[in-house]
């Protein structure tokens, strides 16, 4: 795999590492120095970003020009046009994109689990739904991406809030309340070597043929869950990220301290 990496920030420089590591990928770095144009990405096979949103959008007509996948994690802008229309757009032009706003491929456990809880009301009469997100300081928009995702597979109304402190990778929250009851959903990254295996994982798919053909702009979510059917059905032997051989286990000495229902317990 000849590789393409927008983009050498805090998990850009993650995704490097890894793929740097991984033998049968070749590396080459785009960022403000050296930006990425449909010439110099001639010759690679596919482009991963995690460039921030208004410059990843800046070079959004050379990335199409350069006429290769495109694997994103950049947030806080808007697709040319909207959504619908670019990724009509990309489909015609018989191109591939995977965009996410979070590569953790855990993501699509919760997204399962978040649709669940967004039933809710056929079971109570009196409920209400927040969801905090947590990010380190110097990450500029809010609500995250992540955060925004949640509440749209939540499909309810939900208070959403936001803190910014140290270096923290991501921190999410989504609390259901109920007259009686309080249940909560936590999803914490504890490394950002997390979202640049899953971009890897996502290039692989789509170098492996595995989107539908006319995907255009894919949603990485979307990606996930049709290789786990894929999975259940036999169509795909194994979607693990390490060897076929490892089994399950963290990678973790400990787990950071889980805040409860309690408002007075939220970490902020």
């Amino acid at each position: 795999m000849k590789l393409a990496l927008l983009g050498n920030g805090k998990t850009g420089r993650h995704a490097y590492s890894l793929a740097a590591a991984t033998p049968g990928i070749a590396v080459t770095v785009f960022d403000r120095k050296r930006p990425p144009d449909r010439h110099s990405l001639a010759g690679n096979d596919i482009i991963i970003s995690f460039l921030p949103g208004p410059a990843f959008l800046t070079y959004i007509p050379e990335l199409v020009a350069s006429r290769l996948p495109v694997v994103t994690g950049s947030t806080g802008f808007e697709w040319p046009g909207g959504r619908a229309a670019f990724s009509t757009m990309l489909s015609g032009s018989g191109l591939q994109w995977i965009h996410a706003s979070n590569f953790s491929l855990g993501m699509s456990l919760i997204h399962e689990m978040i649709q669940i809880l967004g039933m809710a009301g056929t079971l109570y009469d009196e409920f209400a739904f927040s969801i905090h997100e947590i990010h380190h300081k110097n990450k500029k928009d809010a609500p995250s991406g992540t955060a925004l995702s949640w509440s749209k597979w939540l499909g309810a109304p939900a208070e959403m809030t936001s803190g910014r402190t140290g270096d923290v990778v991501g921190e999410h929250y989504l609390t259901l309340t109920t007259p009686f009851e309080c249940i909560q959903l936590h999803h914490s990254a504890r490394d950002r070597k997390l979202f640049a295996s899953g971009a890897l994982w996502a290039a692989r798919q789509v170098l492996r043929g595995h989107l539908p053909p006319d995907s255009g702009l894919f949603d990485f979510q979307d990606l996930v869950l049709r290789n786990i059917r894929n999975h259940n059905t036999g169509q795909q032997k194994d979607l693990r990220q390490g060897s076929p051989n490892k089994t399950g286990g963290s990678t973790s000495d400990s787990a950071p301290d889980t805040p409860g229902c309690s408002e007075n317990n939220r970490t902020t």
